[in-house]
């Protein structure tokens, strides 16, 4: 490795607004029994089914058919 590396011609990345963000997330067992099922069935990881899930509810603008009450 070089001592000293010059990144004044350095640009920004391009992909970094593709980058992942990591995040934790509870979920019930149904539903967590139902992807791996489906990872059982597809031959893929159960968290990927979930990741690619949520991509497409997102790219398709999918909303949820949920009337909410807030606590009194």
């Amino acid at each position: 490795m070089r001592k000293h590396y010059d990144f004044s011609q350095a640009k920004p990345n391009p992909y970094a607004k593709r980058l992942k963000k990591e995040v934790t997330l509870q979920l019930d067992e149904r539903t967590v029994a139902y992807f791996e099922g489906l990872a059982e069935e597809t031959g893929i990881p159960s968290r990927t089914l979930i990741k690619l899930y949520l991509r497409e509810c997102a790219a398709s603008r999918k909303r949820l058919a949920l009337q909410w009450k807030p606590a009194a």
